[in-house]
């Protein structure tokens, strides 16, 4: 068997060796694709149990109480008991006394342990089962169940703190719009495919029973509120009356109403109160009893209040689903202070892939130190490390080919994967340098020989390997879910790595080796260097650093690339090409005439005629598309002044926002030694909760606004990129200080401002058009030429005289066209003198608007300017000094965190408000300049 295998390797190596441009190329490929695959992969924790016993969480309305939650849950348990594969049912309700696992009295979880299959009557699956039993249950009305495992669920809620496998977390403040956006992200939920049917954490809807103490009516019985709540207390909860001894032992002996007298709100309006003459009234008379909704609970988790929507997962890996669900989220804006976070297995798998993150790239580098030690060789333990890519495709397809998503267990087998696929090449590149100092010094017959001496052993290292886990691979049992990953990673991993090896290895050691130019192929080399282009084509796109430009830069890049500006410039080339077509006569007029028109033959005639308007038309003409040409370049202007304007806001804006950043980074650092320091203080006793919880809330509020500044540098940075027209990244200038005011403010500046001078310009056509109107109403002046035959005898004195067709009679024709339209032409130039009339007084209008904005906003400079100067002077130095001070009193524990958070917050604002008073600078000589035409 073995001598078959090698007279069937032999030729494919030689193949190999010939081809190995293709063969090393295709394994290149191969790689690429693996990793392509791998990223669109799901991913899990723990993959989803299929096999044991059933947990059914069972969740009764609000207020339930404890006898109606244990009868609900003995009638499920009777349904359930109904199956044959049953074999028991245990129910747990409410909380133990020791509540380490709280839960109100109306959830209760039932375990419904399983018959062996083997002892099953009726051929189902263990999901078929599950779905009978909770089809089952839907006859209990009111009723929420959720099936999950015993174990399972116990793992995701000591883990999570839910029961189920994924948890949308909302935190923010207000109850009440915690649950309203609750049941939204709920209705997302139920329509993503893969999730079950989805449940809000009950975080209202408990009935209470409420009095409302009416004072006047108390002080008018002589009562007062401490008596009346002592009464309702004992008589509903009971009080203690006395001490009862038995033996050694004392309980207390508590008095309340008999059960037939406290069933309901009107046994409390009806509760008899004795006033300070000796008689008695209800309840009812001085207190109003009505019957509430209020609240059933308040989760908090890191001192922030939250509440949960859970479901689990089917048929689908957590990855993906959670990652539609943020999709659709993206949706549903939540109000400032507000936040989404994932919990339950997802939250798991976050933590592990990112401690695989760590142990991956640590176990590469080990496997790589171990080869160059044992070899004193870089180039082969390089040749060597070739095989964990190599491994890696395969345990990528294979995950594919059994349709099992990326777990954890998945990503421990390739870290076994890689230790043992390098086995292989140890073994064959030791073969190789043992024959080379055994004398054989060419290389292809080194190759020959190695490969045929280490065949078998390359093979059955593989082999065995593959078998030992080829159980786990095809496991059913308890387990499998873990185990049937990372056996199909291992097995996958080995089977193309041992190929890969036993034919690509051998290529790479014969490029490797000293001697390679012998052997090297010029295509081989432009194949294998296309092949590394296209590989690391994004990487280098990501590590090409982000130019910084100016702001001169920026309008420059504008001015020439932004779309607007050169619709805008098109304009202008439009009517300057129309300037020139002032001067266009009407069409010339060409007839024939044919026919008996002069005489009994038949005779022709042709006839040119022109019309010429009057020569004042064309001068009017010309001055009305000069006055348009002229109106397009203030427009143009407008155009440029307001492009020029945006880019200085939003580059401002991004320095403004890039130096909030680092500041707020600054501070966040801060505010995690503080977080730091106040939870060893309350681990060791010296503080209380109180300082934990404040410095936690004020990390989160420095949190949420970085995030806030954040999202607005990104939302500056494209609407400056899409001025800028340019595909480029670019970062702005660090240097952020005020611009100065170029000039000495001048009101008459503002005639400069093209908005005024475009309305100006308006004035100025509707005049032209006046004068265009005049002329039109003017005569126009007509000349024409004919020529024509009269075929036949004419009289010409007093004589018969024949002319034949070739006798042409010419002449020439002049006339004037005079409009009768006097009057409409009269209301036309009296309604265009008016529209002048219009535009100039709005003109007018604004001319004084402007001169005021521009006074309101030199105003706001001066304000601004002196903000910066007194914050440039003395705050913004004495808040370092805020910052320094503060953290060392703090840490040496002079003095308190609410002094040291107090201080961190001024610190705080006053950094933050000298960087708004120079972005205000900015912005109002902005306005300046944009209004004054600079």
């Amino acid at each position: 068997m073995m001598r078959k295998l090698q007279n069937l390797y032999s030729p494919l190596l030689e193949k190999a060796i010939r081809f190995k441009a293709i063969v090393i190329g295709t394994t290149v490929a191969l790689f690429i694709l693996s990793i392509v695959i791998f990223s669109r992969m799901g991913g899990e924790f723990i993959p989803t149990l299929q096999e044991g016993d059933f947990a059914f969480h069972c969740i009764l309305p609000q207020g339930t109480s404890l006898s109606q939650s244990i009868e609900t849950s003995m009638q499920a348990s009777r349904l359930i008991k109904q199956f044959d594969e049953v074999k028991m049912v245990v129910g747990k309700t409410g909380a133990a006394e020791v509540p380490t696992d709280p839960m109100p009295p109306e959830a209760t979880d039932m375990m419904i342990i399983l018959k062996h299959p083997d002892e099953w009557e009726r051929d189902i699956s263990y999901n078929e089962l599950a779905d009978e039993i909770m089809e089952k249950l839907e006859v209990i009305p009111g009723v929420f169940f959720e099936s999950s495992q015993p174990i399972q669920m116990r793992f995701n809620e000591l883990m999570t703190g839910i029961r189920q496998d994924v948890a949308v977390k909302i935190f923010g403040e207000n109850m009440d719009t915690l649950l309203a956006y609750a049941n939204k992200v709920n209705s997302v939920v139920s329509g993503i495919e893969g999730a079950t049917e989805p449940s809000v954490e009950r975080v209202a809807g408990l009935p209470q029973i409420v009095i409302n103490y009416n004072r006047s009516q108390i002080a008018n019985y002589g009562l007062n509120i401490e008596d009346i709540n002592h009464i309702v207390s004992t008589a509903f909860a009971g009080g203690e009356a006395g001490v009862v001894f038995e033996n050694e032992r004392k309980f207390d002996l508590v008095v309340r109403l008999d059960s037939a007298h406290r069933n309901n709100i009107e046994d409390v309006s009806h509760l008899y109160i004795p006033t300070t003459n000796g008689n008695q009234i209800p309840l009812s008379q001085v207190a109003d009893i009505k019957l509430e909704l209020g609240p059933a609970q308040v989760s908090r988790e890191d001192g922030k209040r939250r509440i949960v929507v859970g479901f689990n997962v089917k048929d689908r890996d957590v990855a993906s689903v959670v990652e539609d669900i943020q999709t659709q989220l993206s949706n549903v804006k939540l109000p400032e202070g507000y936040y989404y976070t994932y919990g339950g297995t997802f939250e798991n798998l976050q933590a592990a892939s990112a401690r695989l993150m760590i142990a991956v790239p640590v176990a590469l580098a080990l496997i790589f130190m171990l080869l160059y030690f044992t070899f004193s060789s870089l180039s082969q333990a390089t040749l060597i490390f070739t095989a964990i890519p190599m491994a890696a495709i395969g345990g990528v397809f294979a995950l594919l080919i059994r349709d099992m998503p990326f777990s954890i267990s998945a990503g421990v087998g390739f870290i076994a994967l890689f230790g043992v696929a390098v086995l292989n090449g140890i073994v064959l590149v030791s073969t190789f340098n043992q024959l080379e100092k055994d004398g054989i010094t060419n290389i292809l017959e080194r190759i020959r020989e190695g490969t045929k001496i280490r065949l078998r052993p390359v093979l059955m290292t593989a082999t065995v390997a593959s078998l030992g886990f080829l159980p786990m691979a095809l496991s059913h049992g308890a387990g499998a879910e873990v185990q049937k990953p990372l056996a199909t990673v291992v097995i996958g991993g080995l089977i193309t790595a041992t190929f890969l090896t036993l034919f690509v290895l051998p290529l790479l050691y014969l490029m490797f080796t000293s001697k390679r130019k012998n052997f090297t192929n010029p295509k081989l080399t432009a194949f294998m260097v296309l092949i590394s282009i296209l590989f690391c084509c994004e990487s280098s796109k990501a590590q090409i650093p982000v130019k910084q430009i100016t702001i001169d830069e920026a309008t420059s890049m504008a001015l020439n690339n932004n779309l607007q500006i050169q619709s805008s410039q098109l304009k202008v080339e439009s009517y300057s090409k129309l300037k020139q077509s002032y001067f266009e006569l009407p069409k010339t007029e060409l007839s024939y005439q044919y026919g008996q028109f002069n005489s009994n033959t038949k005779d022709n005639s042709f006839e040119v005629t022109q019309v010429i308007p009057f020569p004042t038309y064309y001068s009017a003409r010309a001055g009305l598309y000069r006055a348009e040409y002229k109106n397009s370049q203030i427009k143009n202007q407008e155009t440029v002044n307001e492009i020029k304007a945006q880019i200085h806001q939003q580059y401002f804006q991004l320095q403004y926002l890039k130096k909030a950043k680092v500041k707020l980074r600054q501070l966040d650092s801060l505010y995690d030694d503080f977080v730091n320091v106040a939870t060893l203080r309350y681990s060791t006793g010296e503080t209380n909760l109180l300082e934990k919880t404040t410095a936690e809330t004020k990390r989160n509020e420095i949190s949420i606004l970085l995030k806030q500044v954040e999202s607005e540098y990104l939302n500056a940075y494209y609407s400056l990129k899409t001025l800028l027209n340019s595909s480029i990244d670019f970062d702005v200038n660090d240097n952020f200080e005020p611009i100065a005011l170029a000039s000495t403010l001048d009101s008459s500046a503002i005639l400069q401002n093209p908005s005024l001078q475009l309305m100006y310009q308006q004035a100025i056509i509707a005049e032209k058009n006046q004068k265009m109107e005049k002329s039109q109403s003017l005569p126009d002046f007509k000349v024409g030429y004919f020529n024509q035959s009269i075929v036949g005898f004419q009289n010409v004195n007093g004589e018969e005289v024949y002319f034949g067709p070739s006798n042409r009679f010419t002449g020439f024709s002049v006339g004037i066209g005079i409009p009768l339209t006097f009057l409409s032409n009269g209301a036309k130039i009296k309604s265009l003198k008016l529209q002048q009339e219009s535009i100039l007084k709005e003109a007018d209008n604004a001319k004084m608007q402007m001169q005021n904005e521009i006074q309101f906003a030199f105003q706001e400079y001066m304000l601004n300017l002196t903000k910066y100067n007194l914050y440039k002077a003395s705050s913004i130095k004495f808040s370092e000094t805020i910052i320094n001070t503060a953290t060392l009193g703090f840490r040496s524990g002079d003095i308190g965190y609410i002094e040291y958070a107090n201080a961190l917050q001024t610190a705080t604002d006053v950094q933050l408000k000298y960087l708004q008073s120079i972005y205000q600078i900015n912005q109002a000589i902005i306005n300046i300049n944009l209004l004054i035409n600079k």
